[in-house]
Order: C-alpha cells, then sequence, then structure tokens
C-alpha cells in the first residue's frame, strides 16, 4: 500500500480538472466542475484541508449533506463524478485505495424510467398536420418538421447555419464548430450530411424566404434558426417543443382539464401539461419510428449521430416483436 500524501481538496480538484481537460468537452468540464465545487464548499464547511483524512463514514456525511433539497438524478449525477474524482486521486496518493466504492450511487429507477418517454409516431403526426395547416414555414413548424425528420439532438438543430441547407442536393450538414460556439456532442465525429426529403426541403426553404428573421451572430455566421437577437438558444427551442406538444392545440385535451382553468395552457407553463414532451423524446420518438419502418440499424445510427449499443439500449423503443418483425421481412427476402 503507498503512503499517502497530503493534498487540499482545491489543490486536487484544479489538478484533476487539468487532467480531464484535453479529453472531455467544454460542456463536460464545466458541469464537472460544479459538480465538485460542491464537495469543496462541503469539506471547507467541516473543516476538511486534508484529503488523506476521507473515510467512508465522512463521504456518507457528504451525500446527506448533499441530498437535500435536490432531485434523485442531480445528486446521483453529481455522486458519479465524486467517485470518478476519488478515484483519480488514488492514482496520485491523495486518499485511501479502494476509497471511491464507498460512494454508493442512489437507484437511477426514476431516470431509467424517463429514458423510455418518446414521442409517438400518431402524437407526431397530429402535431405536425395542425403546424402545416395552421403555421406553415413558421420558425417553430420548420424545427419540429427537422427534428422529427431527422432525429437530431437540440443542439445540432441550434447549431445549422444558412449554408448549410443545400435545397438542391436535398441535404443539410452537420458542423462541429466550437471555437464559434456550437459543438457538437460526439465532435468532429458528430460531422455528416443528412439526406432531407422533399418536404422538409419545401418548409425549411419557405421558413428562410418568408419568415426567417435576417439575422447573423456575434461570430458572423448567419444561422439558420433565429430570433430578433440573433442564434436560437437551447432554451427556446425547448419552450417551442414544449408548446406544440400539447394535444389540446389540435385536439380535445385527454386528460379531462377544464381548459380555461388549466395552467398548462398558457405557453409559459407549457411543460405542466403531463402529454407534453422535451426536445429529447421527439428525438428518441423519431429513431424508434425510423426503426419501426425498416430503416437499417446502421443507417439510423449514422443518420442520428448514434452508437448502435447506444442506439439499441436507449432508444429503440420497438417491443422485441416488432423487432422480430422486422427481421422476418428481410429474412423473408433471401
Amino acid at each position: 500500500m503507498s503512503e499517502l500524501e497530503p493534498i487540499t481538496p482545491t489543490t486536487a480538484i484544479k489538478l484533476y480538472l487539468n487532467h480531464r481537460e484535453p479529453e472531455v468537452a467544454a460542456k463536460t468540464l464545466q458541469n464537472i466542475t460544479l459538480h465538485l465545487r460542491h464537495f469543496n464548499e462541503w469539506c471547507e464547511q467541516e473543516g476538511i484541508d486534508n484529503l488523506n483524512e476521507l473515510t467512508g463514514r465522512k463521504l456518507h456525511e457528504y451525500r446527506l449533506w448533499r441530498q437535500d433539497g435536490v432531485a434523485r438524478t442531480t445528486l446521483s449525477v453529481n455522486l458519479s463524478s465524486l467517485r470518478v474524482f476519488l478515484k483519480w486521486c488514488e492514482t496520485v496518493d491523495g486518499v485511501p485505495d479502494g476509497l471511491h466504492e464507498t460512494v454508493i450511487l442512489p437507484s437511477r429507477r426514476i431516470e431509467e424510467e424517463s429514458r423510455d418517454e418518446m414521442l409517438d409516431a400518431d402524437h407526431a403526426e397530429e402535431m405536425l398536420s395542425w403546424l402545416r395547416k395552421y403555421n406553415y414555414a413558421s420558425r417553430t413548424h420548420a424545427l419540429l418538421e427537422l427534428l422529427w425528420h431527422t432525429g437530431v439532438r437540440k443542439g445540432t438543430v441550434r447549431s445549422f447555419d444558412v449554408e448549410d441547407f443545400h435545397p438542391r442536393n436535398k441535404t443539410i450538414e452537420t458542423k462541429h464548430r466550437p471555437e464559434t460556439g456550437t459543438p457538437l456532442k460526439n465532435g468532429r465525429r458528430g460531422q455528416r450530411v443528412i439526406a432531407l426529403s422533399d418536404h422538409v426541403v419545401d418548409v425549411i426553404t419557405d421558413y428562410i424566404d418568408v419568415h426567417r428573421r435576417s439575422k447573423v451572430d456575434d461570430e458572423g455566421r448567419e444561422p439558420l434558426f433565429t430570433t430578433r437577437y440573433g442564434r436560437v438558444s437551447g432554451t427556446a427551442i425547448k419552450r417551442a417543443v414544449y408548446r406544440v406538444t400539447r394535444p389540446c392545440n389540435w385536439g380535445s385535451c385527454p386528460h379531462n382539464r377544464e381548459m380555461d382553468a388549466c395552467e398548462a395552457t398558457v405557453d409559459a407553463d407549457a411543460s405542466k401539461c403531463p402529454s407534453t414532451v422535451s426536445p429529447h423524446p421527439v428525438r428518441r420518438g423519431s429513431i424508434t419510428h425510423h426503426l419501426l419502418n425498416d430503416v437499417p440499424d446502421t443507417a439510423v445510427s449514422d443518420r442520428c449521430d448514434v452508437s448502435a449499443d447506444v442506439l439499441d439500449h436507449h432508444y429503440d423503443q420497438r417491443t422485441e416483436y416488432e423487432k422480430a418483425e422486422a427481421r422476418r421481412r428481410y429474412i423473408d427476402n433471401i
């Protein structure tokens, strides 16, 4: 067993962040920094100025302190970051070997259930039919057509510039541009050309010609989706999806609520509707819809920038029977 060397929480965290910086995205590093800031605050409060003093019991006390007033998912993510940090500390003789294993993560059952949430195809078609009739080629309409048709992430759709859209070729390009504020989740590996249907090309073209605000962002780029301030924000995209996925937009309320009394009818509170979803369930629903319509897994993986393993475990919402039927259609042709 190696002899421990004294190290303060602040110094250890600084060294660890420097170690992680070259290998993770800027946003990931920012999240890790925030998570460890809470741990550093607790250490200062408890008078812990040497990580050599940490024990499993003390880490349990930190967990009790951190869990006060936070969601289960938030706690789990925070403790997971702490666990990885402590495992690194073990390699530099900052804490006892195996200490990271004493950090017990809370059950993620609730989070796992939320991963199943998706926009189903019938819901999507009703929503898009309504947009095509009453809000044709608006920014929200073009956004939702593109999100559903391509299955891209919220950050990806935000990153598009006008020049990335090629109506003659019926394609749109994803580009990793972290230096000007629009990185892709998977970096350069996420760069690709996505084929578009004639209808989606028409909608985006009409949006650009009629409804797009002609704006240049702070980096001198022309965003595809704009507001009066410049490039559309992730929050604005999320709010737009919440608004238009409310079923009361195109029919009666499935929850038997009185519309005049329902708080979710106010656009700012649209997320309070039990049937509304955020952009990620739209992505999950789109991917599942592609698979149900016999688009090969490899094509969906490339189109939506998701690995085969992640596709199978976190996005493919088909039942085992539906998967078997899809395989049968290929086998019947042999």
